[in-house]
């Protein structure tokens, strides 16, 4: 866990206005994005392309990156389309249908396509991109602490980077920020709330107990804010279905 030490330290002399500059060999992306890839899909092909029974979108590839139906947007934030420009602009073998609106305007219709060619193809293309999808994962870490800080306010910004900081520092500390601000969201998108409150890594960090080890007390305060949300949504949307697999997604942050 050396290169995650390596990696920990110099995200530490960060100012509010300057993003992280996380380099990864691509045995380290592998590494991170193989987990990343169990949490979100067990690890399995299949679970490259997926659409969940409660959600009016397709997740894609192993941080599950949202892609909107043409003409539809949520309050949660859409991934795929910078991921698919992204993998083109490094080499992978992206088609055009790729890259524009997504063709599945319902979950039955892409339910009926599973076997079909595109979502084929799309696989094929995931399962072979996963450390330029563990990059992609990592730019949007390189840019969160910034936008956390402003978020917070003169008030907990300095809180909030400590505790970042905290984290990162640990063995562990970069993956679980990786995976968490890829899994939950950096918490600052004001449509990512539920009655006002949010469960993004924003809200973690402004959480944990300053008396507990770092990653402990990530891990606390991700459950509590996770459980919050599950509190807060909509009875609709049966979102404690989910809560126990977040935990012991959680749970790999100790590990």
């Amino acid at each position: 866990m050396k290169w995650i030490l390596f990696l920990a330290t110099a995200l530490l002399p960060l100012f509010p206005s300057q993003a992280a500059d996380v380099k990864l060999s691509d045995k380290q992306a592998m590494e991170i994005g193989k987990r990343i890839w169990t949490n979100e899909c067990a690890g399995t092909i299949s679970g490259l392309t997926s659409w969940n029974k409660s959600e009016a979108f397709p997740s894609l590839g192993i941080a599950h990156f949202i892609w909107y139906p043409d003409g539809k947007r949520g309050p949660f934030e859409e991934s795929w389309p910078g991921l698919a420009k992204y993998l083109d602009s490094n080499g992978a073998t992206v088609d055009a249908w790729m890259l524009g609106a997504c063709p599945w305007k319902t979950r039955a219709s892409f339910v009926a396509d599973l076997q079909g060619p595109r979502l084929t193809q799309l696989r094929s293309l995931l399962s072979k991109t996963i450390a330029l999808q563990t990059r992609f994962a990592a730019m949007r870490l390189e840019s969160s602490l910034p936008k956390m800080l402003q978020a917070a306010g003169p008030s907990k910004s300095a809180l909030v980077r400590s505790n970042f900081e905290r984290v990162a520092a640990q063995p562990l500390g970069f993956y679980a920020l990786m995976d968490y601000v890829n899994f939950k969201g950096e918490g600052v998108n004001p449509t990512e709330r539920y009655n006002g409150a949010g469960w993004g890594l924003l809200q973690v960090l402004e959480n944990m107990n300053p008396s507990e080890p770092a990653l402990p007390a990530f891990t606390h305060a991700a459950n509590a804010v996770l459980t919050r949300r599950v509190r807060n949504a909509p009875p609709a949307r049966n979102e404690a279905q989910w809560l126990p697999g977040w935990r012991n997604r959680l749970q790999t942050y100790l590990k």
